[in-house]
């Protein structure tokens, strides 16, 4: 009797659960759209903000060389023509091309990135001192 108290026959429970194991193809289908939906809503979105981020570093970039003129003039009271990253203090962001032109008593910084939708001057003879296009 022991025997038959360990090896029990598999009913009717044991093909319920076989059944019920896994999902079925329709409910993995209806979670890949899911996925596929939200994914095709959240990559535009993302790649809007990456541009904006991208406009940012520009303006700023423009607005940091601007300040690093000023120092520079007035440490040699002249100031700074070349790329930006020549001049002391300053640093360009990762992509971001600037170069600054300086004649005389005006200068003038342009900043652009080829993933910005913008790009920036930055002149100490106009004002606005910053136009963006």
């Amino acid at each position: 009797m022991a025997p038959r108290l360990l090896f029990r026959p598999c009913m009717r429970t044991c093909v319920a659960r076989h059944w019920r194991a896994g999902f079925t193809l329709i409910e993995l289908l209806v979670v890949i759209s899911i996925i596929g939906v939200l994914a095709a809503i959240a990559i535009p979105q993302f790649m809007g903000r990456q541009g904006k981020a991208y406009d940012a570093r520009v303006i700023e970039d423009a607005r940091n060389a601007a300040a690093a003129e000023e120092a520079y003039f007035d440490d040699n009271t002249a100031y700074y023509s070349g790329p930006c990253s020549g001049m002391p203090g300053m640093s360009v962001s990762a992509g971001v091309s600037c170069t600054a032109t300086g004649a005389g008593a005006v200068f003038s910084v342009q900043t652009s990135h080829p993933s910005a939708a913008r790009s920036c001057t930055w002149s100490s003879s106009s004002s606005p001192n910053l136009s963006c296009s």
